[in-house]
């Protein structure tokens, strides 16, 4: 059973009773106390995702997907976000069938990004709000810029169809969506029939998981126009774990 939209509560009690919460782009700074220029910088900041190297580990083939990697500790008590020495990306079989059980080393997010206030403020800013939901002394933060396009006439967001990911807490954010149609969201309860979807179409419109409680995924996108012409769609994903970063 799939309902048309998500559930509109806080988004703190929205995780600990629904397991989702989704956030139009007005919502998106007060929720997370960002100050008033975060958008004019984060506009500066989301160009970075025209310089996004091919991935290289797609299973099935692709080139749709481009994309860049870098993993950070936040430490609670202190109040303090420290970006780790690069690392490989890693998941278990049994949440990502396709391309886990083995490392994947991604080219790391530009090191100017990674130190812009707009970008700390906004990983920071969701592991407070995280933690509303679950205490916790530090999240272990996985953070991915994905760029789908349709220059092969389809792509695909996530190419292992529904999945949870291995963590607590899982954000996506559209930064950009250009030329394109489909790319639903879907969202199903990990126990149930209920499910949620939608369309990100706005810049900034954020979808927050609690990733015991639900699986996701997003359908492939195609072009939006006549002649084929290449589209995209750039997301944030974020994923905050409390017991350390996945690893083999």
């Amino acid at each position: 059973m799939f309902n048309i939209v998500a559930p509109h509560k806080p988004a703190a009690q929205a995780l600990s009773q629904d397991g989702l919460s989704l956030l139009t782009p007005t919502e998106l700074i007060p929720a997370l106390k960002l100050h008033e220029n975060w958008v004019r910088d984060w506009n500066v900041l989301a160009q970075t995702w025209n310089n996004l190297p091919p991935d290289a580990h797609l299973k099935d083939g692709g080139s749709y997907r481009q994309r860049r990697h870098a993993c950070f500790v936040q430490t609670m008590a202190a109040n303090t976000l420290t970006q780790t020495p690069h690392r490989a990306h890693w998941q278990p079989t049994d949440y990502n069938a396709l391309h886990g059980g083995f490392e994947r080393w991604f080219e790391s997010v530009e090191a100017s990004a990674a130190v812009a206030p707009a970008w700390t403020d906004l990983i920071a800013g969701f592991g407070k709000l995280f933690a509303e939901v679950q205490t916790v002394d530090k999240w272990f933060v996985e953070a991915h810029q994905f760029r789908i396009d349709t220059a092969g006439g389809v792509g695909r967001p996530t190419p292992e169809g529904a999945h949870r990911d291995g963590v607590n807490f899982v954000v996506v954010m559209l930064v950009a969506r250009t030329g394109v149609k489909g790319g639903e969201t879907r969202v199903f309860d990990a126990n149930g029939p209920q499910g949620v979807r939608f369309v990100m179409h706005e810049p900034l419109t954020t979808l927050l998981l609690n990733d015991a409680r639900v699986i996701h995924e997003t359908t492939p996108i195609f072009p939006d126009h006549a002649d084929g012409e290449k589209g995209y769609r750039d997301t944030l994903v974020l994923t905050y774990r409390a017991v350390g970063f996945q690893a083999p």
